[in-house]
């Protein structure tokens, strides 16, 4: 029998739970031994037929040697972080959800996992329900990985489907995410792409070897998209999207470039087409090519089913995962992204704004939507520098054109 301790009875914590004891027959063929959930640690009181198992000392875990396994799903980075890092130099593997703490310490709690001989388990960090660091780190071995790309938080996903589909205001549909659980009554995590931010930078680190630190990584949220961006974006076959994405720049540095941003991509693609609460992330290998995971990125029992998944594999390991790992160097990998290149989708107004944007901008696309006011314009531009095209976004507001919003192209 393993025995195992999860900190947080939350959300997922309760959902862990859950599934241990509702699929525990199927687990315990398939481990080859039962999982025993020993404690369960959490500062409040429960009511459940478990009571008995809960405590507000997590020493009562960490002295504890039956058990060899501690699932962090308290969330945040403290106490967390402490939990964690004294459970891996006590011989105990973790397994946690908490992207917060993977994309802030994971590179340090690794390294301890390393040097114990145990291991730091976190498919629940990045996707929810959906397997994406396992098969980026084993599946997909034999590749070098070119790109990831992906719709990493299904909160914005829904508000933009909604503003997609039913012709809702940003406003309308975030309230409706939030009457419906998918949001959080402070939405800010999601909304301003923080959320999305911790997991892309998870999956570069894991993919290039380095840790990559979200204060580094430029993020935008989706608070400026409107209605009218979202009919602009039809007029040419695309939709509005919440990217993450990282790429590995071809020069000797190694240099990387990371980022989150609103971003037009074809609405017949394959993550133009991933709708509501689902995430969508594409691995470009360059042998496989392009790859994409696709499934419900959070909710109770499709993170608890990551959770658990882990906590089985690292049941049946005997030392540390070696193919799961990355180094902090000291360095910042992360380009800055105004030296790199896309096209961008511009929405303007002003007087003579259609001459003025030809005489600054070359190889345009104008666009059109419906009740399009005489003074208001939208067109698409030629690949960019992104620093070239602030200057020429300067000359237009020097010209009396006010420039209303603008997002990135991309093609996923």
């Amino acid at each position: 029998m393993v025995n195992i301790a999860v900190l947080g009875h939350g959300v997922v914590g309760s959902g862990v739970v859950e599934v241990i004891d509702t699929n525990y027959g199927h687990i315990a063929k398939n481990l080859g031994q039962a999982i025993n959930i020993k404690r369960i640690l959490d500062l409040r009181e429960f009511d459940v037929p478990y009571s008995y198992k809960f405590t507000k000392d997590f020493d009562d875990i960490l002295n504890d040697d039956e058990i060899s396994i501690v699932v962090e799903v308290m969330g945040g980075i403290n106490p967390a972080y402490d939990f964690a890092k004294k459970a891996l130099s006590r011989k105990k593997s973790v397994v946690t959800s908490n992207k917060e703490l993977v994309a802030a310490k994971g590179a340090e709690l690794l390294k301890i996992a390393k040097e114990n001989n145990v291991n730091f388990y976190f498919e629940a960090s990045v996707g929810g329900g959906i397997p994406i660091i396992m098969p980026m780190h084993s599946c997909l071995a034999a590749n070098v990985i070119d790109e990831v790309a992906g719709i990493l938080n299904g909160t914005t996903n829904y508000i933009l489907t909604k503003m997609i589909r039913e012709n809702m205001s940003f406003e309308d549909a975030l309230k409706l995410a939030q009457h419906l659980g998918y949001a959080e009554r402070n939405p800010s995590a999601d909304v301003d792409g923080h959320d999305a931010c911790r997991k892309i930078c998870i999956l570069a680190s894991l993919a290039y070897g380095k840790h990559i630190y979200p204060e580094n990584v430029y993020t935008q949220g989706i608070t400026d998209i409107s209605l009218e961006d979202v009919e602009y974006a039809d007029n040419c076959g695309c939709v509005v999207k919440l990217i993450g994405r990282t790429k590995k720049l071809s020069n000797e540095s190694g240099d990387i470039l990371c980022m989150v941003s609103p971003a037009f991509i074809s609405n017949q693609s394959q993550l133009g087409v991933i709708d509501d609460v689902f995430n969508g992330i594409m691995v470009r290998g360059n042998a496989t090519g392009d790859v994409v995971f696709y499934g419900k990125g959070a909710g109770k029992l499709p993170t608890a089913s990551a959770v658990v998944g882990d906590v089985i594999a690292a049941a049946k390991r005997f030392k540390t995962t070696e193919s799961l790992t990355w180094e902090d160097d000291g360095k910042n990998h992360v380009v800055d992204y105004k030296t790199t290149s896309v096209p961008f989708y511009v929405r303007c107004k002003g007087e003579n704004a259609e001459s003025i944007i030809c005489e600054i901008f070359d190889d345009i696309e104008f666009l059109s939507r419906k009740n399009k006011p005489d003074n208001e314009q939208a067109f698409i531009t030629a690949e960019l520098l992104e620093s070239d095209f602030d200057s020429k976004i300067e000359k237009l507001s020097q010209k009396g054109i006010e420039v209303i919003n603008y997002i990135r192209v991309l093609n996923y």
